[in-house]
């Protein structure tokens, strides 16, 4: 988008607010208005004061020159006042447009785009918008108002010696469009380093407790100086720019202002001006000075603003998560079939799914099985159309997902995984989330009691009302888990996808964990994604994945007695498992000794 397409498309954020806007304008007409005022009352100033002693102009000058600058105090606080109030409006509007696509974004968008640099758009990008749609605007307005009086005083007073003056504007123009390319560049690579910088801070806060296990500080402290110092060269590099600027521009206006006072006290000059026009016309002259250098530097507000509206409409424009569906289902039976679904990663010709085949009846229990990117957890995200298949087509009840509205398709469907999401709110939003918030408290106790979450909860400082921090620290790794299955519990969804949610608990949380699974899995269609074996052995079906294909089915014992890929997974891992638990008792027997 060009710069002039980009720069209307952020005033047409402003549109909304025009009348607030207006009212800035006016407070800047008001400061404009005056300005040649001020080299105006120069003249009677030093010829009627100082020089004829004239008792009128003696006695209200000084009443008016308080009057011009009460007039101009109040016009500057209204325009300041109203175009603040709007370029809060503006970063507010476009935070929320931001946040509402990153909440309708697919998937797979990302699986490509680190978190780090999401966060700064929404903290630090948008906050430079402003500068280009309300600073810039007040800079142009006002100062090229005042410019004009000026420019229409002097040349009135003085035509000759203007033109004069107004031949260094070409050189003024030179310089400003020089700097401004450099000025744009460095604005958008400070953008990506404060991305950067943020998905470091993210990463060393989040990850705190491997950083201090593993010895990381010196790692994470070295990565952060990385990226702090690369913001500081590209600040330093606006800096320059910007600097730079103003003071060629002050030159230039400084060797006009020489030139013309060379000339107006030269013999010939003298003739033409007054002691008073003289006065006045340099003082119009070095007023110029300061609207000239507030136009000057708008290139440096105006290309920060530019890049940061770049980086906000490119995250706006971003195309949503499709839901070309076009059918509204109720509760459903909880039937669903994959037909030869097939499926490839971003457009890649690797398969993470190759034609599978498979029937998941009404209220059946199916473990999905293989090793490690087999494409378990894949074929477990498309039945909620996390991703879409690239070939085939998945049913559920008989509707093609494809054909079904996706807040229709995801209502019917409830998931708990091993990586629990909560938020830092209180233990019943975090069971009644969502849709369901404004649940009964009776609904709520209820769903906790059926994920033996109740117990706990009591013990809590304030029950249900406990804030239990960000995703849950306060809480153990079991009653997080508890937590999820009471929201799938009181979601109460036909189809429920458990991803390996047992797995990482101590025993006596895992038990409390496998009485909730069993609770919720009750008239439901499960699909468990199990990395653990034993966890799968009364499931009604075992899918057994290997190659992006299905190679296996059947349950427990069939497969056992089959002797295929499950019965030697089964062999690998209860090996493992009985080296573990061996090692285990020799250390507990050593230690009792």
């Amino acid at each position: 988008m060009s710069n002039t397409g980009l720069y209307l498309r952020l005033l047409g954020h402003v549109k909304p607010y025009w009348r607030v806007f207006a009212l800035g304008c006016l407070g800047m007409m008001i400061v404009a208005a005056t300005e040649p005022a001020l080299p105006a009352l120069m003249k009677p100033l030093i010829e009627g004061t100082f020089i004829e002693k004239d008792p009128d102009l003696i006695r209200w000058l000084p009443v008016l020159m308080v009057a011009l600058f009460a007039v101009r105090g109040f016009g500057a606080y209204l325009a300041a006042y109203a175009l603040g109030w709007v370029g809060g409006r503006l970063v507010t509007d476009l935070r929320n447009a931001m946040f509402g696509k990153l909440l309708a974004l697919p998937t797979a968008y990302y699986d490509d785009q680190p978190s780090g640099s999401l966060i700064s758009k929404l903290t630090f990008d948008v906050t430079q918008v402003t500068a280009a749609a309300t600073s810039a605007l007040t800079i142009v307005f006002r100062d090229t108002l005042a410019i004009v009086g000026l420019l229409a005083y002097l040349l009135w007073l003085n035509w000759p010696l203007t033109l004069l003056a107004l031949a260094m504007a070409p050189f003024i123009i030179a310089v400003v469009r020089v700097l401004s390319v450099r000025l744009r560049n460095s604005s958008r690579e400070v953008q990506h380093a404060m991305g950067y910088i943020t998905q470091v801070i993210e990463e060393a806060i989040g990850g705190h407790k491997v950083v201090k296990l593993f010895g990381g500080q010196a790692y994470e402290r070295r990565r952060f100086d990385e990226e702090a110092n690369r913001v500081r060269r590209q600040m330093m590099k606006q800096i320059t720019a910007a600097g730079a600027s103003a003071p060629i521009v002050q030159l230039i206006a400084a060797v006009a202002v020489a030139v013309i006072i060379y000339l107006a006290t030269a013999k010939a000059g003298a003739a033409q001006l007054s002691v008073g026009e003289f006065t006045a016309f340099v003082t119009g002259m070095l007023l110029l000075t300061a609207p000239l250098k507030r136009v000057t530097d708008i290139n440096e507000y105006l290309q920060k603003g530019l890049a940061a509206a770049e980086s906000v409409f490119r995250l706006i424009d971003e195309e949503a998560e499709p839901d070309r569906g076009t059918m509204a289902i109720g509760r459903g039976r909880g039937e669903i079939r994959f037909e030869d679904v097939s499926l490839a990663y971003g457009g890649t010709d690797q398969l993470a799914l190759d034609s599978i085949n498979l029937v998941i009846a009404p209220g059946e229990t199916v473990a999905l099985v293989g090793a490690s990117g087999a494409g378990k957890t894949t074929l477990a995200n498309l039945v909620p159309r996390f991703y879409h298949p690239t070939r085939g087509r998945i049913t559920l009840d008989g509707h093609d997902l494809e054909t079904l509205k996706l807040g229709s398709l995801r209502a019917n469907i409830a998931l708990v995984s091993q990586d629990v999401v909560l938020f830092n709110d209180t233990v019943a939003a975090n069971i009644a989330y969502g849709a369901m918030n404004g649940a009964r408290e009776a609904d709520i106790i209820a769903a906790a009691e059926a994920a033996h979450a109740m117990e706990f909860i009591r013990a809590l400082p304030e029950g249900l009302n406990t804030l239990i921090g960000e995703n849950g620290a306060k809480l153990s790794g079991g009653q997080r888990q508890r937590l999820a299955i009471a929201r799938a519990l009181l979601k109460n969804a036909p189809v429920l996808v458990l991803d390996e949610a047992t797995s990482a608990l101590d025993s006596e949380s895992e038990r409390h964990v496998q009485a909730a699974l069993e609770t919720l899995m009750q008239s439901r269609t499960t699909i468990v994604i199990a990395h653990r074996l034993s966890t799968v052995e009364k499931v009604d079906r075992i899918v057994v994945l290997e190659g992006a294909r299905i190679v296996e089915t059947g349950t427990h014992r069939e497969l056992l007695e089959r002797g295929g890929v499950y019965a030697k997974l089964y062999r690998v891992q209860f090996a493992k498992d009985f080296a573990d638990s061996s090692a285990g008792r020799i250390l507990s027997e050593g230690s009792e000794r």
